[in-house]
């Protein structure tokens, strides 16, 4: 896995920050949790996507795709944040709650999953 350098995991992390912000704020104020949120996935979503995997280790690769599904999910969960607040589209209820779960597992899963196959991959050479 290529490493980001510091200010794109700086602004990373400050994205992820608004997500959970805005997530955690929508039962109180969803107009401004929702713009939050949205912000905060626009941020992290494509730096996360910058990372890319150059090897041939089979596992690591379905993990990389296991996360960009996750990455997926959760700018859909914005998307659906937006419609809810915004009373139109399909997605009027919470349906942005299953799209932010799914994303989340996802993400949580690869977070650890990676790091341990590149260091077995990395002891194996």
């Amino acid at each position: 896995m290529n490493e980001l350098n510091k200010p794109l995991l700086r602004l990373q992390s400050v994205g992820a920050l608004l997500m959970v912000l805005g997530a955690a704020l929508f039962m109180l104020k969803p107009l401004i949790a929702t713009i939050c949120y949205t912000i905060g996935a626009v941020i992290f979503c494509p730096i996360q996507m910058l990372q890319s995997y150059e090897g041939k280790n089979f596992v690591i690769r379905r993990l990389r795709r296991q996360q960009l599904l996750g990455l997926i999910a959760l700018l859909c969960a914005a998307c659906c944040m937006i419609m809810q607040v915004g009373c139109f589209g399909f997605a009027r209820r919470n349906e942005w709650v299953i799209c932010l779960v799914i994303g989340c597992i996802l993400e949580l899963y690869t977070a650890f999953r990676i790091p341990a196959e590149l260091e077995k991959e990395d002891s194996q050479k």
